[in-house]
């Protein structure tokens, strides 16, 4: 092998609305699978070809540290989102590949070991009543050993209001009487609240055990979000739409949260996330990223919790299904399984998944390769 066969020869992206894939090749033949970040993938995989291809291609495929530094230097003048979620499926294409040429698995290749790691239940269901929320919860306690559940409060971005009066104040003691005071219970206000009102609401929190109050205020508004932080005692997170490294700065010197949530795949993919990882503990923050859907950024995050040594208690472990995220399902097997509250890292090299060809046929295919 020569020191150019491992050069990056062809990036692919396999893309439709809602899921984008990239696969990553060099010249010897050497592939990685990677996730640009869920959501009008179909315009973030143009991005993948206009913006990250052409610094990409012909560079070491080892070579991810200086990519990722240089790739968003080069393209300054686009700081947003889109170049962001592009990033994240090279990133998390070469950290595969480099894992199936180490034939370890990334949480290996991080200094980690895979193991079954502990996971939260995560709803992402507003339209649901308390009563059936509760319900549900019960039951997925009993089938999957749960033993600690998400909740939504309040109205996305909902400027002080609830998904319809009253809701917020009946789900909050209607979970926890139906699961008792064993299991641990978070919530998810998705930018509700001002901080008044969620200075409030968290009251009611602390009232009935939840130890997580996510995103109270517009994520956006941090002098907003550290007010609450302030002045409450369970613990305030936040921070999964955050792309850019000096606003994460900035609020973990400010602590504007206790519990930092970076999102591997809005982030700009694990290397990025390794640097907000790294920042929140030395300030002493733990990290618990968010994974909202069963698309590959659960195991992504699978993987590097396993290694963070400022890694939280849990992994968020969507327990929405075919009625609300059927894209989801059919990417790469083996399907994620709870166990006992617990779902396994992946122990095989890389991400320890293979990709379904069944779901590479439905989709729009595009490469970007050296002549």
């Amino acid at each position: 092998m020569t020191s150019r066969d491992l050069d990056i020869h062809s990036i692919e992206t396999f893309s439709n609305q809602t899921i984008g894939l990239v696969r990553v090749r060099t010249r010897d033949g050497s592939e990685g699978w990677g996730q640009v970040s869920p959501y009008n993938a179909d315009i973030t995989a143009l991005v993948v070809h206009r913006q990250i291809a052409p610094y990409a291609l012909g560079q070491d495929a080892l070579g991810l540290g200086h990519l990722v530094a240089e790739i968003p230097e080069r393209e300054h003048k686009f700081p947003g989102s889109y170049l962001r979620r592009a990033l994240a499926g090279l990133d998390t294409a070469l950290w595969d590949l480099h894992g199936k040429l180490e034939g370890k698995s990334v949480c290996e290749l991080l200094g980690g070991t895979p193991r079954p790691f502990r996971v939260y239940a995560s709803s992402m269901k507003r339209e649901i009543t308390p009563e059936a929320e509760a319900e549900r919860f019960v039951r997925l306690r009993d089938e999957f050993g749960y033993d600690a559940f998400k909740f939504r409060v309040g109205k996305e971005c909902g400027h002080d209001e609830d998904e319809w009066p009253g809701r917020t104040e009946a789900i909050v003691p209607t979970v926890r009487k139906a699961l008792g005071d064993e299991v641990a219970l978070l919530v998810d206000g998705n930018s509700a609240y001002t901080p008044e009102k969620a200075i409030s609401i968290g009251r009611l929190l602390e009232d009935h055990g939840i130890c997580h109050f996510e995103e109270p205020c517009p994520y956006w508004e941090l002098e907003w979000t550290k007010q609450v932080t302030d002045a409450l005692n369970l613990d305030v997170t936040g921070g999964e739409q955050d792309c850019d490294l000096t606003i994460w700065r900035r609020m973990i010197e400010m602590r504007a949260v206790n519990v930092v949530q970076p999102d591997v795949c809005y982030l700009g993919g694990i290397t990025r996330t390794l640097k907000v990882a790294e920042m929140a503990q030395q300030a002493g923050l733990p990290c618990t990223p968010h994974s909202a859907n069963l698309s590959l950024v659960t195991v992504f995050t699978l993987h590097l919790m396993g290694a963070l040594k400022n890694a939280g208690p849990y992994v968020e472990f969507s327990i929405e299904g075919a009625d609300y995220y059927p894209w989801q399902y059919g990417i790469y097997e083996p399907a994620l399984v709870a166990a006992d509250g617990k779902v396994q890292i992946p122990e095989a090299p890389g991400w320890g998944i293979e990709i379904n060809p069944g779901f590479l046929e439905k989709t729009q295919h595009q490469i970007s390769a050296l002549d």
